[in-house]
């Protein structure tokens, strides 16, 4: 499903005009993102967690050349744990 078809979707299932759905999708999802950059984790009961976790620095090999040993720097990244209710929903 893309942006577009989620709007479609939240509009067919609140009445709501296609341009206001957009607004909250695009609301949500700038929320989730903005507490994520700030540090924060998003906790939605029953549909899982946006957190960030911290990949430290490592050694890795250059796909191109497998010989080639190069440095990944530390970096943070987004992670989600689904919840009970989503994965039983998706089993």
């Amino acid at each position: 499903m893309t942006k577009d078809e989620l709007i479609e979707a939240v509009a067919a299932k609140t009445d709501m005009s296609k341009k206001d759905s957009e607004r909250a999708v695009v609301a949500v999802l700038e929320t989730i993102t903005n507490t994520l950059v700030e540090g924060g984790k998003v906790a939605l009961t029953g549909f899982g967690i946006f957190s960030v976790n911290r990949r430290e620095a490592r050694t890795g090999v250059n796909p191109q050349h497998p010989e080639q040993k190069i440095q990944i720097p530390a970096m943070n990244v987004p992670k989600f744990k689904a919840g009970k209710s989503l994965k039983d929903a998706v089993r």
